[in-house]
């Protein structure tokens, strides 16, 4: 009797638990959809002066309030119609897919724009969201074309894609961030059989995992190479405290990115090297009780420093798939459900205010005063994508929704 007792108790925490996490995803996406519209007005009173016509996407709101807005050369210009797609991969609301389409066709354009690194962030979580959801043909071009653009950008004798043009204190920089551009080079091999963008994809994070992170496995921001020699010149943070400092998206951008690697290509040293970043995050003294890191790990005005609710979206959806690879999954599963927590109930906008955007207190680039303690779409992009993996695990599917192509096709 005292067996049976404890089952059934068991079983209806195992249900109000499960029953919270969904009413939890729900109540978020709500949230958004509420923010989103609000936002979308914001956007039409900007685009109504035709000075801005140029200006794609959403990025943030300066310290006055002023909601700013971006062309599709912005590196942050894809994660808006990514975040409309979401919407729509949620709720199939068809009001949410013509919008993504709408959005998404603005980004198009930078599939041949060959002066950035940035095509993943542009494209593929636009239009790559786009076709994951539609499968429509023009999105496959599209994304098999930026990749043959990004492409351009490699250089074999160091072994990495460059990130920064004109920067004329580096001669070929490369900075972590890159790492989340590789998904759209992986797209590429699984769209076309062809192996050329696989492997440009695995010799630059194998270059990475060399060069960009310290014993401790926290990461440099950027490394300069002398692109005649392959030569690294330089190492250092420049968008963290110091050089030798840790800041803290650069830290998620490692973990996502190399979790991101080990689903592409199954190779056991991204998923080490994956679990070996998150033990750093998240066994620093200097992270917070509620997970939700400081700009940087290092700075020395802790506690008084900034907060970055980016970097703890970008790493809640990165836990959500390691959980899925490793031995660990438990405790990244529980480290993601109390991140996204903790983003739902601390760091949300108010419904109706901060002009839609979903999520505050992200910091962009401190160094350069830019973005502190502020909304910025990158945040409320993961957050998002992390609330969906949550109810996928929820729903026992996989937490990476790929397209229904051989994974394996073209990786020889």
């Amino acid at each position: 009797m005292r067996t049976k007792c404890f089952l059934v108790l068991a079983l209806f925490s195992l249900l109000t638990v499960n029953t919270y996490a969904q009413t939890d995803v729900a109540k978020a996406f709500v949230f958004a959809q509420k923010q989103t519209v609000l936002m979308l007005k914001e956007v039409d009173s900007v685009k109504a002066d035709a000075a801005n016509a140029a200006l794609a996407s959403p990025r943030t709101l300066e310290a006055d309030g002023k909601f700013v807005m971006v062309p599709s050369k912005d590196w942050c210009s894809g994660f808006f119609p990514g975040e409309l797609w979401f919407l729509y991969e949620y709720t199939q609301n068809d009001k949410w897919k013509d919008l993504a389409k709408k959005f998404t066709t603005n980004i198009e354009v930078e599939k041949t724009n060959g002066n950035t690194h940035d095509m993943g962030f542009k494209v593929y979580n636009s239009v790559g969201n786009g076709y994951r959801l539609t499968h429509d043909d023009h999105y496959k071009a599209v994304i098999i074309e930026g990749a043959k653009t990004l492409s351009t950008r490699f250089n074999p004798v160091i072994g990495s894609i460059k990130s920064w043009d004109n920067r004329k204190q580096w001669k070929f920089p490369v900075i972590i961030d890159n790492m989340l551009n590789l998904e759209l080079l992986f797209e590429a091999t699984r769209l076309t059989g062809d192996s050329s963008f696989y492997k440009i994809a695995v010799t630059h994070a194998n270059t990475a995992m060399k060069n960009h992170f310290r014993a401790d496995y926290s990461s440099y921001h950027v490394i300069d190479y002398d692109p005649e020699t392959g030569k690294i010149l330089h190492k250092q943070t420049h968008q963290g405290f110091a050089d030798e400092s840790a800041w803290a998206r650069g830290q998620a951008w490692g973990l996502y990115g190399y979790t991101m690697c080990y689903r592409e290509t199954h190779n056991k040293a991204y998923l080490q090297q994956a679990e070996n970043i998150a033990k750093f995050i998240f066994s620093n003294p200097n992270l917070p009780a509620d997970l939700v890191p400081y700009w940087d790990y290092n700075d020395t005005a802790i506690p008084n420093a900034p907060r970055d609710a980016s970097a703890a979206a970008i790493a809640a959806s990165a836990l959500y798939e390691l959980s899925t690879y490793s031995a660990n999954a438990k405790d990244y599963r529980s480290k993601a459900d109390k991140i996204v927590k903790v983003l739902s109930e601390k760091y949300q906008a108010k419904t109706g205010g901060s002009k839609g955007f979903l999520l505050l207190h992200s910091t962009g680039h401190k160094p350069n005063n830019s973005e502190i303690d502020a909304p910025i779409i990158y945040a409320d992009y993961y957050y998002l994508e992390a609330l969906l993996r949550k109810q996928r695990l929820f729903k026992d599917e996989p937490v990476v929704s790929l397209n229904s192509i051989n994974t394996d096709k073209g990786k020889k």
